[in-house]
């Protein structure tokens, strides 16, 4: 019990799959009472809250290209505003693969899929890449109104929904939840591959 066990890097993090700590029973940090030795418990802890895979023998990072959105009014900002309001308030749900509800958890095509559903009565198709195939419009990547879809990667891997200010909500990997992000962060920057406007 507290104790972490490695899973596979998930789908939306691309590349050779890693263990990645994933917490138990405990929350996102083991607790401390189980620590063998006062000096193990910074590691223990930092390796337990990790977000994602890591690998000792990567490249050096490459900087993240710049990413300077210009917020735009959305088409209908009734519906845009019900899906922002939506959105936030899923913040903190579970991340489940193949999760499409609160009370199930959500991966990011299930999060998508339940908030425009259920926010703006729009049926969208269930995985990230059918998502990217949808007509819609295909706004500047630079200028973004909320409620548009925001894509990541060649072919799209991942999927979330703006916000404004550059942030984006997005059910991320497994064993986090569903939070805010920002698109010049350093792995979402490198990964930023345009945006879909369904609310037109």
């Amino acid at each position: 019990m507290g104790h972490t066990r490695p899973v596979t890097a998930s789908a939306h993090y691309p590349g050779h799959p890693l263990p990645a700590p994933v917490p138990r029973a405990h929350g996102p940090c083991p607790p401390r009472h189980l620590l063998r030795g006062l000096w193990l418990a910074p590691l223990l802890a930092l390796a337990a809250c990790s977000s994602g895979p890591k690998r000792s023998d990567a490249p050096a990072r490459v900087a993240a290209p710049a990413i300077r959105v210009v917020d735009v009014a959305p088409a209908d900002p009734v519906r845009a505003n019900d899906v922002l309001m939506r959105a936030l308030g899923l913040v903190g749900t579970p991340y489940r693969w193949g999760g499409n509800t609160p009370a199930g958890g959500f991966d990011c095509s299930g999060l998508v899929g339940f908030v425009f559903r259920d926010a703006a009565q729009m049926a969208l198709p269930r995985t990230t890449r059918e998502i990217a195939q949808v007509r819609a419009g295909k706004p500047p990547r630079d200028r973004l109104a909320p409620g548009d879809l925001v894509l990541f990667g060649k072919p799209t891997f991942h999927v979330g929904i703006y916000v404004g200010e550059g942030r984006f909500v997005h059910a991320p990997s497994t064993g986090g939840t569903v939070r805010l992000d920002r698109l010049d962060g350093p792995y979402w920057g490198r990964h930023y591959d345009g945006a879909r406007r369904l609310l037109d």
